[in-house]
């Protein structure tokens, strides 16, 4: 299972998220997460992280996880949520 140590950050482009770092990962079953911390992020100013999830390379709204994307995650939260986005079934 892939965790939180396992996420390679990269700083984005201010045009695309200002000032911030990202992260993605996808795994076999076409689901994804992406990880971020940008001053428009939900936790940023606490240093704390914004997940969103993803299938077949684009945002998705509808799993069994959440409905909307996941702001104030520490980074064990995120190593949870990255343990559930990998147990969904590949649909």
């Amino acid at each position: 299972m892939k965790t939180f140590k396992d996420l390679k950050f990269k700083k984005q482009q201010p045009l695309t998220i200002a000032s911030g770092i990202q992260a993605e990962m996808h795994f076999p079953n076409n689901y994804g997460i992406s990880v971020i911390m940008t001053p428009h992020s939900y936790g940023h100013e606490k240093g704390l992280w914004e997940v969103a999830i993803m299938h077949n390379n684009s945002l998705c709204y509808d799993t069994p996880i959440t409905n909307d994307v996941l702001g104030y995650q520490t980074d064990e939260d995120v190593t949870k949520v990255m343990k559930q986005v990998q147990a969904l079934k590949p649909n």
